[in-house]
C-alpha cells in the first residue's frame, strides 16, 4: 500500500515531467528573438535546441538506471535540482554560450520520465498503475503542446527570459514538495552502474543525433556528417558488445529483446518521427506568407493557437486512454494512435488551404498522440521486471527522440531542398513532407500490430515477462 498520498505524489511527478516536456518546445518559436537579443547567428542559436536534445538523450537512460539502483526518489530530487539550476542560469544568461550550457543542464531532466514511471509502479496499488501511467503520459504529451502554444504570448507580453523564469518558480516548489512528501521506492536493482556502457551509449547517441540535427547546415555529404554517422555505427556495435558481456549492464539487452519491448520501441521510433516533425514544421507552414502561394502569414502567437486543438485533444485522449485500457488494451490504443496520426498527415497533404483544416488536422493528430503516449509507457512498464523500469522506459523515450530527429531531418530535406527565389519553400516540399510523415506513421501502426497481445481486462497488475536468470551480481553501488 502507498505510504504517502498518491495524489500528491502524482501531482509532483506530473508537474516535473510536464515542465520538462514544455521546455522541449517552449524555446523553439522564440529562437529568432533569442538570436537577436544575444547578438548571435542563426546557426549558433539552433544549438539552444540541439544541446538540449543531446543532453536529454544521454541522461534519460543513464539516470533512469541510476534511479533503479540507488533510489528513484533520491535521483528524482537531484534531477529536479539540475533542471532548476539550468532554468535559473538560462534566465540570467548574458551570452549565447552560457544559454547553451544552461540548456545542457536542463537536459538532465529527461530522466524525469523514467523515474516518474518507476515511482508510480513502485508506490501505487496495482489497479491504479495503468491509469496513472496513462494520465502522466497525457501530461507529458500535452506539455510539449503547451510550449508551442504559450511561447508566443509569453515573449510578446514579457520577454524570452520569462520562458525560463516561470519554470524556475514551478520547479523550485515541485522540488521542495518532492523532497518532503514523495516516498523513497523500496525496490532496488542489484549491481552497479556500468560506466563503460554509459560512456559508449552517450558517444553513439551524440554521434547519431548531432549530424541528424545539423546536416541541414553542414550538408548531408559533408565529411563531418558522414564521419559521425560512421562513428555512430562503430560505437553502437561496441556498446552492444560491452553491454552483452557486462555482469551489470546499463541497459539489459535481454529485456530490450522481449517481444513486447522491441515491437513497442519500433513503433515509438516511427511514431516519434512523425510527431516531432509535425511539431517542427506545421507552425512554419502556417507562418509562411501568402505571397508564397500557400500558408497564412500567421504570427507566432496565431500559429500557436492553431495548435491548440492538438494540445486539448492529446490531453483528453491520454486521460481517457487509461480508462479505455481495460476495454481496448494498450496494443489497440497504440495502433489507433499511430493510425490517427497517419490520417491527420494524409489529410494535411491533400487539404491545407484553410485555417480550419489545419485546426481539424491538429485535433486529430492530438488524439493520436495522447493514445500512443499512454499505451507505449504502459506496454513497456507492464513487460519488464520492476528493477528495470527506469532503464527500459528511458530507452523508450530515447528511441522516440531518435525517431523525431530522423523524421525532422528527412522532412527538412523535402521542405528545404528546393526553394523559391524569395527563399521560401515550395508548397510541394511541404506536401511531400506531410506525405512522408503519413507513411512513417502508417508504418508505426503496422509495428504496433506486431506487439504481442496480453489480457488487460480484470487485470490488477502488469504482466511481467522476465528474462532468463543471470548470475547474482554484486551489491548495488555507484562507482
Amino acid at each position: 500500500m502507498p505510504r504517502k498520498s498518491t495524489r500528491l505524489t502524482f501531482a509532483v511527478l506530473a508537474t516535473g515531467a510536464g515542465v520538462f516536456s514544455m521546455l522541449q518546445s517552449l524555446i523553439a518559436p522564440a529562437l529568432p528573438t533569442v538570436q537577436h537579443a544575444l547578438h548571435t547567428s542563426q546557426s549558433t542559436a539552433t544549438w539552444v535546441m540541439t544541446a538540449y536534445l543531446l543532453s536529454a538523450s544521454v541522461f534519460t537512460p543513464i539516470l533512469g538506471r541510476v534511479g533503479d539502483l540507488v533510489g528513484k526518489k533520491r535521483t528524482l530530487v537531484a534531477v529536479l535540482l539540475a533542471v532548476l539550476a539550468g532554468c535559473l542560469v538560462a534566465a540570467l544568461a548574458p551570452s549565447i554560450g552560457v544559454l547553451i550550457v544552461a540548456r545542457i543542464v536542463q537536459g538532465v531532466g529527461g530522466a524525469l520520465f523514467p523515474l516518474s514511471f518507476g515511482i508510480i509502479r513502485d508506490e501505487f496499488v496495482p489497479a491504479r498503475v495503468s491509469g496513472s501511467i496513462s494520465n502522466l503520459s497525457a501530461v507529458i504529451a500535452a506539455g510539449g503542446g503547451v510550449g508551442i502554444v504559450a511561447a508566443g504570448p509569453i515573449v510578446s507580453a514579457l520577454d524570452y527570459r520569462w520562458l525560463f523564469w516561470i519554470p524556475v518558480a514551478i520547479v523550485a516548489a515541485t522540488t521542495l514538495i518532492a523532497f518532503r512528501y514523495v516516498p523513497e521506492s523500496p525496490k532496488r536493482a542489484a549491481g552497479s552502474v556500468s560506466w563503460l556502457g554509459a560512456v559508449l551509449l552517450s558517444a553513439w547517441l551524440v554521434a547519431l543525433l548531432l549530424p541528424l540535427s545539423q546536416a541541414g547546415q553542414w550538408g548531408w555529404g559533408s565529411p563531418k556528417v558522414i564521419g559521425l554517422f560512421a562513428a555512430a555505427v562503430v560505437l553502437f556495435a561496441l556498446w552492444l558488445f560491452a553491454e552483452a558481456r557486462s555482469r551489470s549492464p546499463l541497459i539489459d539487452l535481454r529485456v530490450m529483446r522481449l517481444p513486447a519491448v522491441w515491437t513497442t520501441n519500433s513503433a515509438a521510433l516511427l511514431f516519434g518521427a512523425g510527431m516531432y516533425a509535425i511539431w517542427s514544421f506545421l507552425p512554419g507552414f502556417v507562418q509562411t506568407p501568402r505571397s508564397a502561394g500557400y500558408g497564412f502569414g500567421a504570427s507566432v502567437t496565431a500559429s500557436g493557437l492553431l495548435m491548440l486543438p492538438m494540445l486539448l485533444a492529446m490531453f483528453v485522449s491520454g486521460v481517457l486512454g487509461g480508462r479505455l485500457a481495460p476495454v481496448m488494451g494498450p496494443k489497440a490504443q497504440l495502433t489507433a494512435g499511430a493510425a490517427l496520426g497517419a490520417i491527420a498527415c494524409g489529410i494535411l497533404a491533400l487539404w491545407h488551404d484553410e485555417q480550419w483544416q489545419i485546426a481539424v488536422v491538429s485535433g486529430v493528430f492530438g488524439l493520436g498522440i495522447g493514445l500512443a503516449f499512454a499505451s507505449m509507457a504502459n506496454l513497456v512498464v507492464g513487460s519488464v521486471p520492476p528493477e528495470q523500469t527506469g532503464a527500459a522506459t528511458g530507452m523508450n523515450a530515447n528511441i522516440r527522440t531518435i525517431g523525431g530527429s530522423i523524421g525532422a531531418a528527412l522532412t527538412s530535406v523535402l521542405v528545404t531542398g528546393h526553394l523559391q527565389p524569395s527563399g521560401l519553400p515550395h508548397e510541394s516540399g511541404y506536401t511531400h513532407g506531410f506525405t512522408l510523415l503519413a507513411l512513417l506513421l502508417l508504418a508505426a501502426a503496422g509495428a504496433a500490430l506486431l506487439v504481442p497481445a496480453r489480457r488487460t481486462d480484470r487485470q490488477t497488475e502488469p504482466v511481467v515477462q522476465r528474462p532468463a536468470p543471470a548470475p547474482a551480481p554484486a551489491p548495488a553501488r555507484v562507482r
